[in-house]
């Protein structure tokens, strides 16, 4: 959806104060749409969205799933089993062009925005490496440095066939003055060997942009906060069919002759949740919107105290986890191990 600049804000921000006599961050998460099949007109709206965050004071923005790139809502890729079909292949190509390179220029764009408007940036990117895409969250500091990346392991169903798998290597939760930060992508949430994991890592603001805008998302969002005793900030976009390419450059499958220009085909529910399991901002399901609370950070020891999954409340006698956190690569060079091995004498 194309915006029009102006002095006025894009959106009204939803808000909810926290007491102001304890440690607090103030966190944004952004409800909107990617400008489909056109990257530097989202980069620039992402710049504005940051901007009207960092106006309302906040210290770190989280946006959804995809939102650089797109999240392709509602397209099969002309795939069924055992055939793909031309126009599904140009499809991907189309989605393919869209994406970025990590590292690349729109990378080192990303980081000038966190730089100039002093905020940590979590953004979510359909990153191309080579003719592989992967759904991928990018971490950035306040000072304009880009922190690492994080691929989405388990893409959902038919994501599949338009997304590769990430590996144990890009798990990250990065230590920060404002917390330890650290992101699951959507239904990678559902999986409690990789909460476990980055709860082990000492996660304290768990992101989670997503796609899916049911309700029960609110009740998987609340239990990883309780369970994880970290705050919970959940980014999704709001979209109407309007949002992405019109017929017959763009289908909803089996849907499209449902659909009008206004119609909702993701409804956001973009939500804050303290570790306690309080609703701290949002759900939003009305429309494209800023959705803001104040952190207190001496939230996570007192629920903590009650429930530590990791820690008092965990028996590793009994359970334990071994994460395989090395990257896994398809082949490997000899003699590109041997010269830096030899690099290293």
């Amino acid at each position: 959806m194309a915006i029009v600049a102006s002095d006025a804000p894009l959106f009204a921000e939803v808000d909810m104060g926290a007491d102001s006599s304890a440690p607090t961050v103030r966190a944004t998460v952004v409800q909107a749409s990617t400008i489909f099949y056109d990257t530097p007109a989202t980069l620039d709206k992402a710049e504005r969205l940051l901007a009207e965050a960092a106006g309302y004071g906040s210290q770190l923005v989280v946006f959804p799933e995809a939102f650089i790139g797109g999240y392709p809502r509602g397209s099969n890729f002309g795939v069924t089993i055992g055939n793909r079909t031309a126009k599904g292949k140009e499809e991907f190509r189309k989605y393919h062009a869209s994406a970025i390179d990590v590292p690349g220029p729109e990378v080192e764009r990303l980081a000038a925005m966190a730089g100039k408007y002093k905020v940590y940036l979590v953004m979510g990117v359909i990153e191309r490496d080579g003719y592989t895409l992967y759904c991928t969250v990018l971490f950035f500091d306040s000072q304009g440095h880009f922190l690492g990346k994080h691929r989405k392991i388990m893409p959902t169903a038919l994501e599949r066939i338009i997304w590769g798998f990430g590996d144990g290597s890009t798990i990250p939760v990065f230590e920060t003055p404002i917390g330890k930060i650290g992101a699951a992508i959507c239904w990678e949430n559902r999986m409690p060997l990789l909460r476990t994991a980055m709860y082990a890592k000492g996660i304290e603001i768990y992101c989670a942009p997503t796609a899916d805008s049911r309700e029960v998302w609110q009740a998987s969002m609340t239990h990883i906060a309780l369970e994880g005793g970290c705050f919970v900030l959940s980014a999704n976009q709001f979209c109407r069919r309007k949002d992405y390419p019109p017929p017959p450059e763009y289908e909803f499958s089996g849907t499209e002759q449902d659909l009008t220009p206004d119609s909702i085909v993701c409804a956001g529910g973009s939500v804050i949740i303290s570790p306690s399991g309080s609703v701290l901002a949002g759900p939003n399901y009305d429309g494209e919107a800023l959705i803001s609370a104040d952190l207190d950070l001496g939230e996570i020891a007192r629920a903590k105290f009650d429930f530590d999954v990791v820690g008092h409340y965990s028996r590793p006698e009994v359970l334990s986890l071994v994460v395989r956190d090395h990257p896994a690569t398809p082949v490997t060079f000899t003699s590109a191990s041997a010269k830096t091995e030899g690099s290293h004498k």
